[in-house]
């Protein structure tokens, strides 16, 4: 199953209930850094799914094993 929405885009629910979807790394803006009241994060980098979590062959889910 694919999920789009308002927390994730082309995220996929694995056979043990899991959710891969990429994760991000974020910093704090100073102060002086955000233009608007809700400008809070910088996105330092992208983790893609497939490295952000544990692989169905590697898992120790009683569900998939």
């Amino acid at each position: 199953m694919t999920l789009n929405d308002m927390f994730v885009k082309g995220g996929k629910i694995l056979p043990n209930g899991s959710m891969l979807h990429d994760m991000y790394l974020v910093e704090v803006k100073k102060p002086d850094e955000a233009s608007e009241e809700w400008d809070l994060l910088r996105v330092v980098s992208k983790i893609p799914a497939d490295q952000a979590y544990i692989s169905l062959e590697d898992t120790k889910c009683s569900l998939v094993n």
